[in-house]
């Protein structure tokens, strides 16, 4: 059988529930509280930035690691082979566009 319990008990009882009442309306108040739901808002705002930038970083780089490859080969030295008609292609883009903009100047 349950012990009975005292009105100095049940009052205890009620103050402790109220002290954990108000802790929690107090915690509650935080986070309803605009400035927090702003903070929040740009704390998520800032980490899908900060995902995105780190993906953005991540395929550059392994874009420029590949193109690199490409030209460079395991020991640093440069693949002539490659390097050379990749030269003379982008000489003649710029040739090329030197010499149309010179004549469209002239026009």
């Amino acid at each position: 059988m349950p012990e009975a319990r005292t009105p100095a008990d049940i009052e205890a009882d009620i103050v402790r529930r109220r002290k954990e009442l108000a802790v929690a309306l107090d915690e509650i108040a935080v986070r309803v509280h605009p400035k927090t739901i702003v903070g929040d808002a740009k704390a998520k705002a800032m980490g899908a930035v900060d995902r995105t930038a780190g993906r953005a970083y991540i395929a550059a780089n392994r874009a420029v690691t590949d193109v690199r490859a490409q030209f460079v080969n395991e020991d640093g030295s440069p693949r002539m082979e490659r390097v050379v008609p990749a030269a003379v292609l982008a000489v003649a883009v710029v040739g090329s566009l030197a010499v149309f903009s010179a004549r469209r100047r002239r026009r």
